[in-house]
């Protein structure tokens, strides 16, 4: 039976371009985004759908002020004891998936200039995680422990959204995982109930055109490898 929706031939293509335009970026202008862009982007990716409407995530998000205090505070001795995740990172990465992170690895390295081998180069590149890449902001992603893998679903879905609408403002930005790696020190820093887990960072900004860093793409997979058609 044809669908009641509406259809807008305009949606598709905008979709398309928006999904193609958005990458995660990796390096930033320290010019700092406006109050009200930074709201509309809150906005739209408030409209994100979640398990029974729960609408698990709380978000924190940091002035350029704040963001630079973060920033030095990661540099601290007392940030690096702290190294734990509220939810368990990936065990381990094999065949497909470790071959995807690998390529994506090289492609950041080599964009970069760091040679295969060199970990001392390579320890530098990882600790811009902790710089948040330059960005002059980050939201810091949150959900409700008891919702437990839905409620961290969910809160997925938010942060795929919140890029997207940064992306339809011009605002470039990066998912970051590294960031929850330190969440026993966000949750004194931004004093976070203990009900509550980090689920991720989102650094945020205005890319910088000329950043090596800003200079590739991940490729995706092709749909035979991830969809299996059962008629």
């Amino acid at each position: 039976m044809p669908s009641s929706i509406p259809h807008d031939p305009a949606l598709a293509p905008a979709l398309k371009a928006l999904l193609a335009e958005r990458y995660s970026c990796r390096g930033y202008l320290a010019d700092p985004v406006a109050r009200e862009t930074i709201d509309a982007i809150l906005q739209l990716a408030q409209r994100t759908a979640s398990w029974c409407n729960s609408q698990p995530w709380q978000v924190i998000v940091t002035s350029a002020a704040a963001t630079e205090r973060l920033r030095q505070a990661f540099d601290s001795d007392e940030a690096a004891a702290d190294a734990a995740f509220d939810i368990a990172p990936p065990a381990e990465y094999r065949g497909v998936y470790r071959e995807r992170r690998r390529e994506c690895g090289f492609q950041l390295y080599e964009s970069v200039g760091v040679a295969r081998g060199d970990r001392e180069a390579s320890q530098r590149q990882a600790q811009e995680n902790f710089r948040f890449f330059g960005a002059p902001h980050v939201a810091l992603v949150t959900t409700e422990a008891l919702l437990g893998t839905y409620g961290a679903l969910d809160c997925g879905a938010y942060v795929n959204n919140f890029m997207l609408a940064a992306r339809s403002l011009g605002v470039a930005s990066i998912a970051q995982a590294a960031v929850a790696s330190r969440s026993k020190f966000l949750h004194r820093w931004f004093d976070i109930p203990d009900d509550r887990q980090v689920v991720c960072g989102i650094a945020f900004g205005y890319e910088d055109p000329s950043h090596p860093a800003n200079r590739f793409r991940t490729s995706r997979a092709p749909l035979a490898q991830v969809c299996r058609w059962v008629d």
